[in-house]
C-alpha cells in the first residue's frame, strides 16, 4: 500500500518536474550570457568546459562603456521604443476599437489583411520603406525608425485589442450614451479605463519589439547619433575577432531596461494577454 501511495505521487509530480526541467532549458542561455559576462577574458573560450568563472570580474562592463557611446545607444533605442510604442498603439487602438463596434463594407478583408501583413518576412519591406524613407529625406533619422517599427507591429497589434474589445459588452456605451455621453466620450470614459490591461500588453510587445529590432536599425540608420543598441552592440563583432566577454556584457545591459519594464507592469500584462480569450 505504501509503494502504491508513494507511486502515485510520483506520478502527480511529473507534470512539475516536466514544467521545471523546461523552464531551466529556457534559462540556460541567459545564465550562460550572464557568467560569461564575468569571466576573464582567458577562461571564455578554453578546451574544457568551465561553466564558472574562478573569479568574476566586472571589467567587460566597465570596457562596455569605455570602447562604445553606450548610454548613446541607450537613448536612442528608448527614444525610438517609446516613439513607435506611442504612435502605434494609438492607431492600434482606434483600428481596432472601429472593427469591433462598426459593421461596415469590407471589415472582415480588412482584419484578413493586418493578419496577412504579419505573414511575410520583415526582409521584404526593407526596399520599400528605404525607397520611400530616401525620397522624404528622412534616413538616418528616428522618424524613420519609428514609422518602420509601426508598420510592423501595427496589425498584430490591432488584432490583440479587437479581441479584447469583443469580449466588452455594447450595453455599456449604449448607457452612457443614454446618459448624454458621445460615442466618442464612451470610448474614452468607459471603454479605455476597462482596456487598461490589454493596452498595457499591447504597448509592452510593441516596446520589446521595437527595442530588440536589427534588421530595420541596421538598414535605416548610419551615424551614432542614431544608432540603436542592437545595432551599436554588431560593432563588436569583427570580421577575424569576437569580443565574447564584451558583448556578453552588452547583451546583459540592454536587458535590464526590458526586464525592470516587465517587473512592473507584469499583472497587468498577464491580465491583457488573456482578456479577450472569452467573450464577455
Amino acid at each position: 500500500m505504501t509503494r502504491y501511495f508513494t507511486y502515485r505521487k510520483f506520478r502527480k509530480s511529473i507534470p512539475d518536474l516536466l514544467i521545471i526541467l523546461v523552464i531551466l532549458v529556457m534559462l540556460f542561455p541567459f545564465l550562460w550570457i550572464i557568467l560569461t559576462s564575468i569571466k576573464p577574458s582567458k577562461e571564455i573560450i578554453t578546451l574544457e568546459l568551465q561553466f564558472f568563472p574562478t573569479k568574476a570580474t566586472f571589467e567587460h562592463y566597465r570596457s562596455v562603456f569605455s570602447t562604445l557611446p553606450f548610454f548613446r545607444y541607450i537613448t536612442n533605442s528608448l527614444i525610438v521604443a517609446l516613439g513607435s510604442s506611442i504612435l502605434s498603439l494609438i492607431i492600434a487602438t482606434t483600428a481596432a476599437y472601429s472593427v469591433s463596434r462598426f459593421r461596415f463594407k469590407g471589415r472582415s478583408f480588412t482584419m484578413l489583411l493586418f493578419l496577412t501583413l504579419n505573414m511575410f518576412p520583415v526582409v521584404l519591406l526593407l526596399i520599400p520603406l528605404y525607397v520611400i524613407f530616401l525620397k522624404l529625406g528622412i534616413l538616418d533619422t528616428y522618424i524613420s525608425l519609428v514609422i518602420a517599427y509601426s508598420t510592423y507591429s501595427i496589425p498584430f497589434s490591432c488584432w490583440m485589442l479587437t479581441g479584447f474589445f469583443n469580449s466588452i459588452p455594447n450595453e455599456l456605451e449604449e448607457s452612457a450614451m443614454v446618459d448624454g455621453c458621445t460615442h466618442g466620450g464612451a470610448f474614452i470614459r468607459i471603454i479605455l479605463p476597462l482596456a487598461t490591461s490589454a493596452l498595457v500588453a499591447t504597448l509592452i510587445y510593441i516596446f520589446i519589439y521595437a527595442w530588440n529590432e536589427f534588421l530595420f536599425a541596421v538598414t535605416f540608420t548610419r551615424s551614432v547619433e542614431t544608432r540603436t543598441l542592437p545595432v551599436g552592440l554588431s560593432t563588436l563583432i569583427g570580421q577575424h575577432v569576437l569580443n565574447w566577454g564584451l558583448l556578453a556584457a552588452g547583451g546583459v545591459i540592454s536587458s535590464i531596461p526590458v526586464i525592470i519594464l516587465f517587473m512592473f507592469i507584469q499583472k497587468s500584462m498577464v491580465a491583457g494577454l488573456t482578456a479577450g480569450a472569452v467573450k464577455g
